[in-house]
């Protein structure tokens, strides 16, 4: 099996190259990931100037491994346009979790989703975080378990998996929470008296049982499975029936 593994935190990131090793059990690995943090860039594509990309000077403990001038979605483009017989795409483990509404923005989901885009299985995984940045060598084990229990999930073309900042071993197949969010714009001035303006994000309702929000507040490493279609089909059903009787 050919993996191609990127993120959205950048090359540097102590979770690519977590990753990197723990799916190097499961075949031949390529890093092709952003020379900069490239954080909520979304389904973000550079077409406006040209992508460039060079080796990295990071170990990956003999790897193959290239940071690229673009986002996480040109990451996936370019790496499976210069490598052939890509099998599947792992994006992650991304710092901060990716649950619920936060599928619209992420980029490290957009990763994965810009695979299945290409006719490649994709896979996103992140771990909450705290104060301190996670224990990449305590969740390796559990990124083990994660992806051996969906490596060969082959029906399932798009997954995305969330770790707890203490996961207890527990995984759980989940739904995406969709419990409504509240989007805040919080005012602030810099060193120099000038206006900024922070965006963030904060759940203003409980989390459904069996969600992702539910499973990773439990403990539980969860997986949720994906689809491309954002066709509200109850609504076109009952449009299509109305046009009918008429």
């Amino acid at each position: 099996m050919k993996i191609l593994v990127t993120n959205d935190d950048g090359i540097y990131s102590p979770g690519l190259s977590c990753l990197a090793k723990v799916a190097a059990a499961h075949g031949e690995v390529i890093v092709m990931a952003p020379d900069i943090e490239q954080s909520s860039m979304g389904q973000a594509i550079t077409s406006g100037k040209p992508i460039t990309y060079k080796k990295s000077p990071t170990h990956f403990e003999g790897i193959e491994a290239y940071r690229v001038t673009g986002t996480p979605a040109d990451c996936v483009a370019l790496g499976t346009h210069l490598f052939e017989n890509i099998d599947l795409v792992l994006s992650g483990i991304n710092i901060g979790s990716n649950l619920g509404n936060s599928a619209w923005h992420s980029g490290t989901l957009s990763a994965a989703r810009q695979a299945v885009l290409f006719g490649i299985r994709g896979i996103a995984l992140s771990v909450s975080v705290g104060e301190d940045e996670p224990d990449f060598d305590a969740l390796k084990p559990f990124a083990q378990a994660a992806l051996k229990e969906v490596i060969n999930e082959n029906e399932r073309r798009l997954l995305n998996i969330n770790f707890p900042r203490n996961p207890n071993g527990e995984i759980v197949w989940t739904s995406q929470s969709v419990r409504q969010y509240d989007g805040k714009i919080m005012a602030n001035e810099d060193p120099m008296g000038r206006e900024h303006y922070w965006f963030t994000v904060i759940p203003i309702e409980p989390e459904e049982d069996g969600s992702d929000r539910w499973a990773v507040k439990q403990g539980k490493t969860s997986i949720t499975p994906m689809i491309l279609d954002l066709t509200d089909q109850k609504y076109l059903n009952e449009r299509s029936k109305e046009q009918n009787r008429t």
